[in-house]
């Protein structure tokens, strides 16, 4: 497929040809809908939204998601925000994953999780899926737990029983004020990922 890609370049000058190896999948996770925007459970995308604005980028809705392409320094970052809903994001995930020939390495998922503090950034490799829906079905759909995520705390303060109600609830003022910076935070780890991998991301970025 490769040799055939170069050939078809040496032909004709004007089309771009882009290694596998360097175009990334970042997908944020969220469900769709104006009820759902600013609610915790929605920082997927919430962090692609926050990063296109700075870059001046625009999503199209295209087969199973809203997709926007950003490029850096040779790198391919392809932008998605999978209109499934929460629970069936795998789909969406394996079905780009294959028509933009990403391999899996090159994958990056967002998601909120309650596990860790407000605005915590922790990158990882691969691990369970954490009781959360999301990355359930992706990891049911890709058949695999090893595939990279960058978990965006959203902390634990919630009353027993009030996790659904906390999760799908809206950022307090208090959060707010802080949002911006750790989304800001969020960008930068995305860059660092494609440019400079994925160890080196893991080390510059889990912790602060």
């Amino acid at each position: 497929m490769w040799s055939f890609l170069h050939r078809l370049f040496r032909k004709n000058k004007d089309i771009e040809v882009i290694h596998p190896m360097k175009k990334f999948l970042i997908v944020g996770l969220g469900n769709i809908g104006e009820k759902y925007e600013n609610t915790r459970h929605n920082i997927g995308f919430k962090v692609l939204d926050f990063f296109a604005k700075q870059e001046e980028l625009i999503f199209e809705t295209q087969k199973l998601g809203d997709i926007a392409t950003y490029k850096l320094k040779g790198r391919t970052f392809i932008f998605m925000k999978p209109n499934t809903y929460m629970n069936l994001s795998g789909k969406a995930v394996l079905y780009w994953l294959t028509k933009e020939k990403i391999p899996l390495e090159n994958l990056l998922v967002i998601t909120d999780d309650l596990n860790l503090p407000f605005g915590s950034i922790r990158l990882k490799t691969k691990g369970s899926d954490g009781g959360h829906n999301g990355l359930k079905d992706i990891q049911h759909k890709l058949n695999t737990t090893k595939y990279n995520r960058s978990r965006f705390g959203i902390s634990d303060a919630f009353s027993k029983g009030r996790q659904v109600d906390y999760v799908l609830g809206e950022w307090t003022p208090e959060e707010l004020d802080k949002l911006n910076e750790r989304l800001e935070q969020s960008t930068e780890l995305i860059k660092s990922f494609g440019l400079a991998g994925v160890n080196n991301t893991m080390n510059s970025f889990n912790g602060k």
